[in-house]
Order: structure tokens, then C-alpha cells, then sequence
């Protein structure tokens, strides 16, 4: 069986203990920058968007529905989908403001 791992390896001779810890701190290190960095910059980019949401916004819900906003409160917000027509949803479902105008370029096609 010397054939699959060699005998300085089957001792367990071969790694010292410095290197383990310095790859298990670039695992760390490349998992932070890669997953965990860019996720908590996504989540305050999203907060802010939710607190700077003010009457008269044109935005766009996580289902794809486009709307103005009539009225703003801590947790929710009343929509026109179309003229008459409000809802209200929760603010954690708007995904984007849209500029100025949209709704109207959309009305038009």
C-alpha cells in the first residue's frame, strides 16, 4: 500500500503545526472577503434605501410590481399601482427607487 501515500506522509511527519494555522487564516480571511463582507455591504446599502424612502418615490417590489409612493410609515408603505388603485406592503419588499418618470415611460408603451 506504499504505493498511495508515501511513508514521510503516513507518519504524519511532513505538515508543522505554523502552516496549518496560517492556511486555516487565509480560509478565514478569503470566506470574509468573498461571502461575508460583500453580504453586510448589500444589507446597509438596502437599509438606507428603506430609510431615505419619502412620498412621491417611484419604486419597484421584490415581485416585480412597480409603483408611487402615497405614504410612508415605520414598517409599511401605500403604494398607487394605478390610478384610485393603492396597496400596502412592507417596506422590506422594495427593491429599488426608480428615477423620476419611469411609471409614465411605462404607462406610454
Amino acid at each position: 500500500m506504499d504505493f498511495f501515500i508515501s511513508a514521510a506522509h503516513a507518519s504524519g511527519g511532513g505538515a508543522s503545526p505554523i502552516s496549518s494555522i496560517l492556511m486555516l487564516v487565509g480560509f478565514v480571511a478569503i470566506f470574509y472577503f468573498m461571502l461575508i463582507r460583500p453580504q453586510q455591504k448589500r444589507a446597509k446599502e438596502h437599509k438606507n434605501l428603506l430609510s431615505d424612502l419619502a412620498k412621491g418615490d417611484e419604486v419597484t417590489l421584490a415581485g416585480g410590481m412597480l409603483g408611487r409612493v402615497t405614504k410612508v410609515t415605520d414598517e409599511f408603505l401605500v403604494l398607487e399601482i394605478a390610478q384610485d388603485v393603492s396597496i400596502k406592503v412592507q417596506k422590506a419588499a422594495v427593491t429599488a427607487v426608480l428615477p423620476k418618470g419611469t411609471l409614465k415611460a411605462v404607462d406610454a408603451e
